[in-house]
């Protein structure tokens, strides 16, 4: 199905729960204060877009597409990005709440997350290599099988990651971070 093409648009304090975003291929587009909690984005492509203090709680993202897209101040709530078309994925977090969302076998080499909350995210079986973390809360977001290698936690806070069942070369803590990674260990640090 080849879809519209919309260029280079600005789209401003839209309620999309009300009307209907329109399928189509949207390239180089900007999302500001826009409403598409629990809408269907399915079969739509975002290229080089921007979403800004947008709510995309639920949103409903099968075969969407994604590139180079760059969310911050967003709420993200509860999205299956596992849904989306994964080829060429690429994304960037700043500021935004993507908390019970899932990144299940996701490919996320070199995705940025700075200043972000993930609590209670799937991140299982994902590709995160080369990734940065800056800042973010990562409470009981699961790490299971996922690819860490060369991903920076350096200043993130509040994860458990397991180093038998991820891989993890070169992937950089700090020292405060550095034992979270025994917990499973049950050891007794003073």
């Amino acid at each position: 199905m080849n879809l519209p093409l919309i260029i280079d648009q600005e789209f401003t304090k839209i309620d999309y729960t009300k009307k209907e975003l329109q399928k189509a291929e949207y390239d180089n587009c900007t999302f500001i204060n826009c409403n598409f909690s629990e809408t269907y984005l399915s079969n739509i492509a975002f290229i080089e877009c921007a979403f800004i203090n947008c709510n995309l709680s639920s949103v409903k993202v099968k075969n969407t597409t994604f590139k180079d897209t760059i969310f911050t101040d967003c709420k993200l709530l509860g999205i299956h990005f596992n849904d989306c078309n994964q080829f060429l994925m690429s994304f960037s977090f700043n500021k935004s709440n993507l908390s019970f969302s899932s990144f299940y076998k996701c490919n996320l080499n070199n995705t940025s997350f700075d200043n972000c909350i993930l609590e209670n995210i799937e991140f299982s079986e994902a590709n995160l290599s080369q990734s940065k973390f800056l800042e973010c809360n990562l409470q009981q977001s699961i790490f299971n099988n996922t690819n860490l290698e060369k991903t920076d936690f350096r200043t993130s806070f509040n994860y458990y990651i397991n180093p038998e069942n991820n891989r993890l070369s070169q992937a950089r803590f700090s020292k405060e971070g550095a034992l979270n990674l025994l917990k499973s260990y049950n050891l007794d640090i003073e």
